[in-house]
């Protein structure tokens, strides 16, 4: 008899529980998106969504533990016991056509055998994805293909915030068919079910509270944003009635989220997380060539950080995806009258595409960047918080890769990692924050 899709389970389902083989090729064939992009690049600048409120309060918290349904208690003491979290992240996995299918795998892979083959006290426990689960534009009958099928053997939930690609809205969309609907159904169902999208799979659809939440595990509270389906640049509200379809109701979700991590005198690390990047590299005016794929925010960041200094409390570190390469800045700067140090991460070259850091312009060749170079330039003109320098310490835009994070009661340390198809994975990067002091430390 065949299972009913819309029963709700008793607990979530996070794997096939035994491994599977690897699929070998796409069950619905998928063109490459440029024919696509070209018909609609200019709605790609101006046409954003509107999207449903939280089911919870904008203070509230969804906790690892119900996460995991009735094992919840259980996992939260084992992570206790280890005094230490350890959880991956990453953005822009959704391989567009068949000939990007075997990078988007390599990183699914990688991650999963990180988790099997860790000793118990340092393995993941979950996977925040950045954003762009699905390519071209989040169609529902892509999902499989780019989504549970690759992921069919990760061992535990997959959180995810929308990127781009999950919510742009192509002319003549049938009603219903929108890709935030279909991202609403696979990661913020009421209850854990097997949706149509996992076709013969078991992973249920994650129960999140909306496209925006924060996720609080012990050490570490994670505030994800939803920067809405512009191809640049990222948007969390209306900016007053310059984005009109866009509610203004993260700002208030981040506000109260700052102000109860005040109230708390929380002492863990805090996470803010969407997909555009605040920071993407461009190379200073007048040097040859031009920026990546993908520009920063200025305007998102500037309201971060006026939402930051109204409630006295700045993450110790910012994620994003978007730009195709991995990019890592030390923001440096005043903050509650001292100054702090913040990793600004950029990780979207976890299956899709990786792109290098400069583009070639007129015929002169591209300059890349060096390691630990100054890039104050780039810092937005209108931040609220006194910004003293900026400074890419390290980028990666020939590999692909993910983050592997690890928390404990007093440091915050994020590696990125490289994944080849043959090689085994290789930790190329490494930042560690000291929660107390809000200061980077040993890198």
């Amino acid at each position: 008899m065949p299972r009913d899709l819309a029963t709700p389970l008793p607990q979530p389902v996070f794997n096939e529980g035994n491994i599977t083989p690897d699929p070998t090729r796409f069950k619905v064939s998928h063109p490459s998106d440029t024919q696509q992009y070209k018909a609609i690049q200019n709605l790609l600048k101006k046409d954003t969504v509107g999207f449903e409120t939280s089911r919870m309060a904008p203070d509230a918290l969804f906790t690892l533990q119900d996460a995991y349904g009735p094992h919840g208690p259980e996992i939260i003491s084992r992570i206790k016991a280890a005094k230490q979290l350890v959880f991956h992240a990453a953005g822009d996995t959704g391989a567009s056509n068949e000939g990007k299918y075997g990078n988007e795998r390599s990183v699914a892979d990688q991650v999963t055998q990180d988790c099997r083959t860790a000793d118990a006290a340092s393995r993941a426990m979950f996977f925040f994805h950045l954003g762009d689960v699905v390519y071209d534009f989040g169609e529902a009958k892509y999902y499989y293909d780019q989504f549970y099928d690759p992921y069919r053997n990760y061992p535990g939930p997959i959180f995810a915030i929308p990127g781009n690609h999950d919510s742009f809205v192509i002319p003549n969309t049938p009603v219903g068919s929108a890709p935030l609907d279909t991202f609403v159904r696979n990661f913020c169902a009421t209850t854990p079910t097997i949706t149509p999208e996992a076709a013969s799979l078991h992973r249920t659809a994650m129960t999140q509270p909306g496209v925006y939440f924060t996720l609080d595990a012990p050490f570490v509270r994670i505030i994800g944003l939803f920067s809405n389906a512009l191809e640049d640049p990222g948007v969390i509200s209306s900016e007053k009635g310059r984005w009109p379809g866009v509610p203004d109701v993260q700002l208030d979700f981040l506000a109260a989220q700052l102000a109860r991590i005040k109230k708390e005198k929380y002492a863990g690390a805090v996470l803010l997380a969407m997909h555009h990047p605040p920071f993407s590299y461009a190379p200073p005016p007048k040097t040859p060539g031009t920026g990546g794929n993908h520009s920063g925010s200025p305007n998102m960041l500037a309201q971060i950080d006026t939402l930051c200094s109204q409630a006295g409390v700045y993450p110790h570190a910012v994620l994003s995806g978007h730009a195709h390469n991995y990019q890592r800045y030390s923001r440096i700067f005043t903050f509650g009258g001292k100054d702090i140090e913040v990793p600004f991460i950029v990780c979207g070259d976890a299956g899709h595409n990786v792109n290098t850091m400069v583009k070639a312009r007129r015929g002169a060749p591209p300059q890349e960047p060096n390691f630990d170079t100054d890039v104050t330039y780039m810092e937005s003109k209108t931040a609220a918080v006194k910004a003293k320098q900026l400074i890419l310490k390290h980028y990666d835009d020939t590999n692909y890769g993910y983050l592997r994070i690890t928390v404990d009661q007093s440091s915050l340390g994020i590696g990125f990692h490289q994944v080849g198809q043959s090689v085994p994975q290789s930790r190329v990067d490494m930042v560690t924050v000291d929660l107390k002091s809000h200061q980077v430390v040993g890198n």
